[in-house]
């Protein structure tokens, strides 16, 4: 486990943990960057709110077979927070944006994102615990540019999108500002749950567009 830890160890690895933490807390290196983690912004804050170990936080690594991780390359744009509740697996080729320096991603233990999929947070995305994303996923709590009635008030402000424990997302699926997304549940490919969805009732299979339960009592495995 540590001979892993150790050939994992780079520039980026160093520059990253001694950035957001404590020398006493960097030295125990909980985050692991792959070479190919592009860091296009430092700034906000990193939290972790679970006991340090070494590479219990791993970004730009990973194998999926229909994409090239020698050249995908994985994207920190961070202002805000991200808080880490635990263990956490970020794929290669994943871009994480924390837009604003208000903003909050909130990732719980045993998270995994694959390859080439999307988080942008301009106000807040929670993840609960075991929670699995495919690729080629978009969330974003945020239309990103403002839409004003005829008085000038902006009427596409942010929402917070909650995404409970244990839900698997699949690929190609598009999950927008406002969404709930209940515990124990599964998220099929290439569905969209957005603009204040909230979909009831866990241990459900969810797909389409617009969304809605295909399968109920039904649960999944990594």
């Amino acid at each position: 486990m540590l001979r892993n830890i150790f050939r994992k160890i780079n520039f980026q690895t160093i520059r990253f943990n001694l950035h957001y933490f404590p020398l006493k807390q960097a030295i125990k290196l909980p985050v692991l960057l792959s070479s190919n983690v592009y860091l296009k912004k430092m700034e906000g804050k990193v939290t972790i709110n679970a006991p340090l170990k070494s590479g219990m936080i791993k970004i730009g690594y990973g194998d999926v077979g229909i994409f090239d991780e020698k050249r995908s390359r994985t994207i920190w744009q961070v202002r805000g927070e991200v808080i880490f509740n635990g263990i956490a697996d970020i794929g290669h080729g994943a871009k994480l944006s924390v837009y604003h320096p208000d903003a909050k991603l909130i990732l719980g233990n045993n998270f995994q994102i694959t390859a080439e999929s999307s988080i942008v947070a301009v106000k807040e995305i929670e993840f609960g615990k075991d929670c699995f994303l495919s690729w080629d996923i978009l969330i974003m709590d945020s239309d990103l540019h403002d839409i004003k009635n005829e008085s000038g008030r902006i009427i596409n402000k942010p929402k917070k999108i909650t995404i409970g424990d244990h839900v698997w997302i699949g690929c190609r699926s598009l999950v927008l500002k406002g969404a709930a997304i209940p515990s124990n549940t599964i998220i099929g490919a290439n569905s969209f749950v957005g603009n204040g969805s909230v979909l009831e009732g866990s241990n459900c299979s969810f797909a389409g567009n617009p969304i809605k339960c295909l399968k109920r009592n039904v649960d999944w495995e990594k």
